[in-house]
């Protein structure tokens, strides 16, 4: 069976909508942060349209880190020490609460690369500088200044329909561009599920510490969260603590996460739209999936974009090559984004999922492309002492 591509302005919620009556759409799930933090959930759930993903005031979730924080606070959910700042003056006097390195965040989104790690006092304030005059846009409007957070960073995803939840497993990416995590943050350059960090018993902390008490704060106070909660932790020595949440799947978390999947993916979106998760289970597969992002040159700044793809027998196999920014030019495949695929397989452990994934890497011709060489070493690292 093969799906039909439209293309449609998803900022024209009506449009969408009238679309989806049209077609009979039984399910819409929504993908990028951009649209859920602009309600079109809500639109179509006005429309009687079932929706995988939360609200408008429920997805600030993502769309505020300061929204975030503050519900930490309430809540008693373990998080970083934070100041909100509304103004340039505002933040350089709150950075004297804070020692080095110094924690910066847009406090909206910024595709990712919204997060400023600052090693002294003036990099933090020559950040502030670029962050209030517009270097994110209207996302660093306010920004989030926080306490370091020292330990290993993992994630843990979970579904909810506002009130029952439901585990879907964990993952580790790697945000920076170059190998030994060095360079600017991406949008993420590659990932694995499920990440053995995050034992059972954390697992479980994480469900009473940190996942629980959003979902029932959230409904408590009249935003219930409807989809996918994506936290970003930090294994401090002190247990679980929350980055951030993500209000979907994310990229390339969700690749890995899909390839461990051996439930029907339809019908669990659909309990989390119609209030009826309750009971269900969800299968994930015991084996790893590792993913490999190949960019364009020049992400994460400006991709040189037009570059030709050969995939080869990349997925002879049984790797699988997503494609996530790709077009079809004169009937020849072509770069046409920042990162553009994302190269992915399965193995018994991290360390065979990450031969067979770059094997697949190696079959793939993309001259003007590169990827990092290191995704999984980590845990390579810790499975060759064992």
């Amino acid at each position: 069976m093969h799906g039909l591509a439209f293309e449609m302005d998803l900022k024209n919620h009506s449009g969408v909508a009238e679309f989806c009556e049209t077609y009979q759409i039984g399910l819409v799930v929504i993908g990028p942060e951009a649209p859920l933090v602009e309600g079109l959930s809500d639109s179509l759930r006005a429309a009687g349209v079932p929706v995988f993903g939360p609200s408008q005031a429920a997805a600030q979730l993502e769309g505020s880190k300061g929204f975030t924080k503050d519900l930490c606070a309430r809540a008693g959910i373990p998080t970083a020490g934070y100041v909100r700042t509304a103004s340039l003056e505002e933040a350089r006097a709150a950075l004297a609460r804070f020692a080095a390195p110094y924690v910066l965040k847009a406090d909206g989104l910024a595709a990712g690369k919204g997060v400023v790690i600052a090693e002294t006092l003036a990099a933090a304030e020559d950040a502030l500088a670029d962050m209030f005059s517009g270097a994110f846009g209207g996302a660093g409007a306010q920004v989030v200044i926080e306490e370091f957070m020292e330990g290993e960073e993992a994630s843990f995803f979970a579904l909810t329909d506002g009130t029952a939840i439901v585990p879907f497993g964990s993952a580790q990416d790697y945000k920076r561009v170059g190998d030994g995590d060095t360079g600017p943050n991406t949008g993420g350059m590659g990932a694995y599920s499920p990440a053995p960090v995050l034992t059972p018993e954390l697992q479980a902390r994480v469900m009473a510490e940190i996942i629980e008490p959003t979902v029932r704060t959230m409904r408590e106070e009249g935003n219930p969260y409807q989809g996918v909660l994506f936290a970003g932790l930090m294994l401090t020595p002190e247990g679980p603590k929350l980055i951030e949440y993500n209000a979907r799947f994310g990229d390339p978390e969700c690749q890995v996460l899909m390839m461990r999947l051996q439930s029907d993916l339809v019908p669990i979106l659909l309990a989390c739209a119609q209030g009826t998760l309750e009971g269900v289970e969800i299968v994930l597969a015991d084996e790893t999936a590792l993913t490999v992002v190949m960019a364009a040159n020049g992400y994460p700044g400006t991709p040189e974009k037009g570059g030709v793809i050969d995939l080869g027998d990349a997925e002879a196999e049984g790797a699988k090559v997503f494609h996530a920014g790709t077009a079809l030019k004169d009937a020849a495949l072509v770069a046409n984004g920042g990162r553009v695929l994302n190269v992915t397989a399965m193995g018994t452990s991290v360390t065979e999922a990450q031969a067979r994934a770059y094997a697949a890497v190696d079959k793939i011709t993309f001259p003007t492309g590169f990827c990092r060489r290191d995704i999984g070493w980590r845990e390579v690292a810790r499975e060759a002492k064992t």
